[in-house]
């Protein structure tokens, strides 16, 4: 609602009462003054304000402006939704520009209020800097808040924006930030620390977010935990290079910020023009699952997310990475189908000179010395199996040793005469030219023509350095992000039902930005359970659960060396888009019917998966994880218990399961495929041979015991809801 009469003064002061914004949606509510100088201000951020009314509300506005300080301006600076230096303000600025190679004063004042698809717009305009600034503003009804800014240059010459960040305002009790960091086969690891004066900065100048960026941005009260605890979080919803930031400072402001890390002179607007910001997304709860569930919420309801149950995958890639012999496929695929495999993808290999990872890249041609009948033998089997058939691509890279470098040197990003420094032999395709974009669009839509491909693995295996467009220009980062969005919309477009995965060495571009385009992300090229555990929980803060791969792995895993059972590795990959990334022709009957087993459970859990709420147990002990998945209707829900490492005590004290019904009565049993339960007298697990009935108040309280497991095993869970007895 849009307030527009005014007060009288409180207290005799000279300030006058606001007109007031109130966006509220899904449990949050957001408040602006919009009489804030010299633009409106967001005064609150987080939990609905429930039955405020206009009075009270105008009455927060003045609660909430600053007062003059000794040693300062005479109008103390505030945070606004576009503070400027030009406004006093001597934070991070959340708009910056350039004219002829001098640095712009920016004052904009607010002189429209329109609706949007999203809620609101804000009309901003600055005629003496020549720039009108449009922000989009919205609550969605899962309580997200997403923003994004839109910079049109009115003048009569080029205005070059350096910096464009969208703000969200923290309560002042918001001491303790977390955040990911990592490296290649260990994305998302958390790290926290105090929110002291000053700014927290977290940059990625990858071409991509990179392994070691963070997902989610957060702060709260500290030693907030995933069941409890205060906290608010931003995500920046863009593919290329990064900024978020939180920061503290002396005026009694704290935000959190982010935007596009713009390169020198990367977007310059000619007269007319305009630059669009990434959205940023904003989320907070009591505890990081709830924070985590308004981004799940919003994304599910977007109508282009995938619906129908997520097909159990079989990749290749671990199986035989570069050895592709028609019969040994074959007999992959027949593994595939015989646990209950539902999609079979080729991984890397398939095109033109592709015996190793140093060549190839850029020709997608099926290589006929390899494939003398095209993959038509494989895709035919794997269709008639009954299972879709994928096939993995990294449409933006390409060899040196490859025909289209060698006819196109020209195409490739670069700064200088010389190529930047290699990554796995390759380099980075410039798809923000017209030529090269239409010369890789036309083979993946040649392929996707050809064979019945339901599914494309597209890779993006190195961070782009460098990345100009040749001796002179500049950075063509942001074109080549906006270029690759363009090119997903368009196969989709013209592909109906082809899903796509987002795969960049593993986990390296996850973000929201790519995922409003495919269908799912590579969480990391770690299959390792143990490794996997950190890694999936803080990715899944901003990604839903059904977006995630997560496989199955060999018994000694590739990447790490570690011997891990399969109960560890499939009760890792169950809360998740589940796959197999194994080659099923070594197993044994028995092997492969126990790995049929986790197959057929992944298939029940899936649709909590898909639709539920993920929920963490804050466990006192590091060597043990409690998590799960529980069902909207909170009938339904499956645990893990995972032993990373050797208990303080065992057996250990109970274990508290949370996110369940409080008032209604459950039916705990053990679900782990193929696990038999030790009579009573063999051990002390009671429960488990009872007919255990606890209501969700019970278990979220007090608890049951976990059961005594060596290191690297795990226990599933099930819960269902149990009628009361007359």
């Amino acid at each position: 609602m849009l307030e527009t009469d005014n007060e009288v003064d409180v207290m005799s002061t000279p300030a006058a009462a606001s007109r007031i914004l109130h966006l509220a949606s899904g449990g949050t509510s957001v408040v602006l003054d919009l009489d804030a100088h010299p633009t409106p201000a967001i005064i609150h951020w987080g939990a609905a304000l429930g039955d405020a009314d206009d009075a009270t509300l105008r009455s927060l506005a003045v609660a909430a402006r600053p007062q003059r300080v000794s040693g300062g301006l005479d109008e103390t600076a505030r945070l606004t939704a576009l503070s400027t230096a030009a406004s006093g303000w001597l934070g991070t600025p959340a708009l910056e520009g350039m004219r002829g190679g001098h640095a712009v004063s920016i004052l904009p004042t607010l002189t429209a209020v329109l609706e949007s698809p999203e809620g609101t717009l804000l009309v901003l305009t600055d005629a003496e800097a020549g720039i009108t600034v449009h922000l989009e503003l919205g609550v969605g009804a899962s309580g997200l808040f997403r923003q994004r800014m839109t910079v049109r240059n009115d003048a009569a010459d080029t205005f070059t924006v350096t910096t464009a960040h969208l703000v969200a305002p923290l309560p002042w009790d918001a001491t303790e930030v977390l955040d990911t960091t990592g490296r290649h086969l260990r994305e998302r690891s958390a790290q926290r620390r105090d929110l002291t004066f000053g700014t927290h900065l977290r940059e990625s100048r990858r071409g991509r977010p990179g392994a070691d960026a963070t997902v989610l941005l957060a702060a709260g009260r500290p030693g907030f935990g995933f069941e409890r605890g205060r906290v608010h979080g931003i995500h920046l919803a863009w593919s290329g290079d990064q900024r978020v930031l939180a920061e503290r400072v002396t005026t009694g402001e704290a935000f959190l910020a982010g935007g596009e890390l713009l390169a020198a002179g990367e977007v310059a607007l000619a007269p007319g023009e305009e630059y669009v910001t990434p959205w940023l997304l904003a989320s907070w709860g009591d505890g990081l699952d709830e924070l985590a569930t308004r981004f799940h919420d919003e994304w599910r309801a977007r109508p282009q997310h995938p619906t129908r149950p997520r097909p159990i995958t079989v990749n290749t890639w671990e199986a035989v990475y570069f050895d592709h012999d028609l019969d040994r496929l074959l007999a992959l695929a027949d593994a595939a189908a015989d646990v209950g495999a539902e999609r079979y993808v080729l991984d890397d290999g398939w095109f033109l000179r592709r015996r190793d990872d140093t060549a190839g890249l850029g020709d997608w041609i099926v290589d006929p010395d390899v494939w003398p009948n095209g993959l038509h033998p494989l895709v035919d089997r794997v269709t008639a199996l009954g299972m879709e058939f994928g096939l993995w691509v990294e449409p933006e890279m390409v060899n040196p040793d490859s025909d289209l470098a060698r006819a196109h040197p020209d195409w490739i990003l670069r700064g200088r005469r010389d190529l930047p420094p290699a990554a796995r032999q390759q380099q980075v395709l410039d798809l923000s030219r017209p030529d090269a974009y239409a010369h890789i669009a036309g083979q993946l839509h040649a392929l996707l023509e050809e064979y019945p491909i339901a599914y494309l693995k597209w890779d993006h295996n190195r961070d782009l350095v460098d990345a100009g467009g040749g001796a002179g220009d500049g950075s063509r980062i942001h074109a080549h992000t906006l270029a690759v969005y363009r090119l997903l919309d368009e196969l989709k477009a013209t592909h109906p039902g082809l899903e796509i995965e987002s795969c960049a060495s593993g986990g390296a571009r996850v973000d929201l930005g790519i995922l409003d385009r495919t269908d799912r992300i590579w969480t990391s090229d770690c299959l390792d359970p143990v490794e996997r555990l950190e890694n999936q929980r803080y990715t899944a803060l901003v990604v839903p659960p059904e977006l995630m791969g997560m496989h199955l792995t060999t018994p000694e895993v590739h990447s790490t060396g570690r011997t891990v059972s399969l109960g560890m590795s499939g009760a890792v990959a169950l809360f998740g888009h589940f796959g197999i990334e194994w080659d099923l022709t070594t197993l044994t009957d028995a092997e492969r019917h126990a790995v049929g087993g986790w197959v057929e459970l992944a298939r029940r859990v899936r649709p909590l998966v898909a639709t539920g709420r993920l929920v963490n147990a804050d466990v006192a002990d590091p060597g043990l994880d409690v998590r799960g998945v529980v069902a909207n209707t909170r009938d339904h829900a499956f645990f893990t218990i995972a032993q990373t490492a050797s208990l303080i005590a065992s057996p250990a004290g109970r274990i508290t399961l949370p996110g369940l019904d409080p008032a209604t009565r459950y039916r705990v049993t053990v679900a782990t495929p193929g696990c038999v339960v030790q009579a009573p007298a063999q051990s002390p697990l009671a429960w488990a041979h009872h007919d255990t009935v606890l209501t969700g108040r019970q278990l979220a309280l007090a608890g049951i015991r976990p059961p005594v497991q060596h290191p690297q095993q795990a226990t599933v869970l099930e819960l269902r809801a149990v009628p009361r007895a007359d």
